[in-house]
């Protein structure tokens, strides 16, 4: 009898955990979603987040609050920070100090416990490679650190920490989650949707969105704010 697949799964909602979702899904494993609620500005990602883990059939989806918002440190927590309209060479104010390391450790510690031994989370180093918690050297680093402070990694049952969107650009993540059925009309990237959940156009997340959409050929179902266009190019 082939061993169950369990997995847990960092998922917020948007493009990029979905996308992932539905992938493992496909792969035959058994998904357990967790989400964080951590003061962030965009709480309706935690609403997406909850009607994604019912569509694509989790096995247990949890919500947790760790709100890291009080110490401040990032324009998705502090509302007295300016959220970027450009992207630059340098790590944004966007960046959340260690938040995929606290979110993987919450993830590692669920998964010891129920026997997941698979950690999977959407990071992209393509569009957004100026965050270190998106990075190789950094998931390889908590992999390691995962398997030397945790008992089933000292007995020999070592966790894999995976993020199979890591080197796709967005139109590669749109293109591959169309063919695996997401809607995305139900995802959220904003960095600041306004009370109806509706997104700014104007931030960085939005820009990426909205530029996978169009170099991929497909129609661009976002709910945004504003019914003005924003001229993206097809090839950058």
């Amino acid at each position: 009898m082939q061993q169950e697949k369990r997995a847990v799964l960092l998922l917020s909602g948007g493009i990029d955990s979905t996308t992932t979702l539905a992938l493992i899904r496909s792969q035959g494993y058994l998904c357990y979603a967790l989400s964080v609620f951590y003061g962030q500005r965009n709480q309706h990602e935690l609403h997406c987040a909850r009607y994604q883990a019912k569509t694509h059939g989790v096995v247990e989806h949890r919500v947790l609050e760790v709100n890291i918002a009080g110490w401040g440190g990032s324009a998705l927590t502090d509302k007295r920070q300016t959220v970027p309209q450009h992207t630059s060479d340098h790590i944004p104010n966007t960046y959340v100090p260690a938040r995929n390391t606290i979110f993987l450790s919450l993830a590692l510690s669920w998964a010891e416990v129920i026997g997941a031994y698979d950690l999977f989370f959407g990071a992209n180093q393509i569009d957004f490679s100026n965050y270190p918690d998106c990075r190789p050297a950094f998931i390889q680093a908590f992999a390691k650190a995962a398997n030397l402070g945790t008992r089933e990694g000292i007995e020999g049952r070592p966790f894999r920490i995976q993020a199979p969107l890591l080197e796709m650009t967005k139109k590669e993540i749109i293109q591959l989650g169309q063919n695996l059925g997401v809607d995305y009309a139900t995802t959220i990237s904003c960095y600041q949707p306004d009370q109806l959940g509706l997104a700014c156009r104007q931030c960085d997340a939005c820009w990426f969105r909205r530029k996978g959409f169009v170099e991929a050929g497909i129609e661009d179902i976002t709910r945004y704010q504003s019914k003005e266009k924003v001229d993206i190019p097809r090839h950058c």
